[in-house]
């Protein structure tokens, strides 16, 4: 088959590579009708994501069609069209048992390499490093998916692909990073990130009964769409002081809520902004977190600093003291993916802005360029493929 292939830093290839099978009894293979980059791809591209190896296939965002399922797999049949989670859960360990799918005990073989960074391990993930798994992921003509009678989830007849395909990442991370931030009735959420998650952020806010959402970014294109398609207002913070506009438009006191979805590389124009660019240029840092240390200093006391954005390593200058003295409530993604919930969301068609979201549509395997298409992304425009 031919997949989309990892050789190092700005260097991914369409590549022949051996059909996946069945290697464990719950198990199933799953033919690709629909795939999508993601944004934390583009840290993949950029180098900073170690245990990667040349030839890694990547992508983590797919669906598809059931084409063989393993002896044990009781779940799925041939022919079922299935959206599959990035996230790889057993199902049966302590924290499966609690939805809390990203955390799977037992999904990880290379758990040991997270347990020495982080302290413990989270679950496997598809085309995402090999401390992650080391799994062959989803922009490819089939993968194998592991424990597949507990992460994919079939899709209802009439309910289209480009519906769903979403439900895979960064809906389910949109609508979790605004869960987290407890939205009580009138509540104002403000979103670093304008992007496909971040505007999923603000379509959940809104959705969770949030009386304001501001949304703030550099891109003109991901403001428009965050103020005409999610009616949120807006701050252009190459035009404007990120903080003391918030503090203008929330009367002195800061968003109830703030959202970070950005992750580990956020752009700016501060000092720290600078510092965080020379200390990842020379590789003494993994991280530049200008938008989380924006969102803490941003909100208010009492609030929550919600963070679906991804981080790798090891962060710098931290505003710990800030969150300390203003008693935030900090809080990161372990994703539940309540995927029958968002599904519900998307097939009652309430104002949830999926299909505005794909920009920038092609054959991903006919030999697309993924470098452009992951910097399309990064200006909002989702490339993602049809095979």
């Amino acid at each position: 088959m031919k997949a989309l292939c990892w050789y190092g830093t700005n260097d991914v290839r369409v590549e022949r590579v051996p059909d996946p099978r069945i290697l464990n009894p719950r198990d199933a293979i799953v033919k690709i009708t629909l795939t999508a980059i993601c944004g934390s791809d583009l840290h993949l591209l950029d180098g900073f994501i170690p245990t990667m190896k040349r030839g890694d296939i990547l992508g983590h965002e797919f669906m598809g069609e059931v084409v063989e399922v393993g002896p044990e797999n009781k779940k799925l049949n041939v022919g079922d069209r299935v959206v599959v989670p990035f996230t790889i859960a057993c199902g049966r360990c302590y924290f499966c048992e609690r939805q809390m799918w990203s955390a799977c005990d037992n999904s990880n073989p290379n758990a040991w390499m997270l347990e020495e960074l982080y302290g413990f391990s989270g679950s496997g993930l598809f085309g995402y490093s090999h401390m992650m798994g080391g799994y062959a992921g989803g922009q490819a003509e089939y993968v194998r998916v592991p424990f597949a009678d507990v992460g994919p989830y079939k899709v209802p007849d009439g309910v289209s692909d480009e519906q769903v395909l979403f439900l895979t990442d960064i809906f389910p991370t949109g609508y979790m990073a605004a869960e987290n931030c407890n939205i009580t009735p009138g509540d104002t959420v403000a979103v670093w990130g304008c992007g496909p998650v971040g505007q999923f952020c603000i379509a959940s806010a809104w959705l969770l009964g949030a009386g304001r959402v501001i949304g703030i970014d550099r891109e003109p294109e991901r403001l428009r769409m965050a103020a005409e398609r999610n009616k949120a207002e807006v701050i252009d913070l190459t035009q404007a002081d990120v903080y003391e506009s918030l503090k203008d438009m929330t009367g002195g006191r800061g968003p109830d809520a703030c959202i970070d979805a950005v992750g580990m590389e956020a752009h700016g124009n501060t000092i720290g902004d600078w510092y965080d660019k020379a200390k990842t240029a020379t590789m003494m840092a993994t991280d530049r977190l200008g938008a989380l240390r924006q969102a803490i200093h941003c909100c208010r006391k009492g609030g929550t600093v919600s963070i679906p954005g991804v981080y790798g390593g090891l962060l710098d200058k931290v505003p710990m003291g800030a969150a300390f003295g203003k008693g935030l409530d900090g809080r990161a993604i372990v994703c539940r993916e309540d995927l029958c919930v968002l599904l519900i969301l998307i097939a009652s068609e309430l104002p949830v802005a999926v299909g505005v979201l794909f920009r920038h549509a092609e054959a991903l395997l006919s030999g697309p360029s993924f470098k452009t298409g992951s910097r399309q992304f990064g200006e909002l425009r989702s490339c993602m493929g049809r095979l």
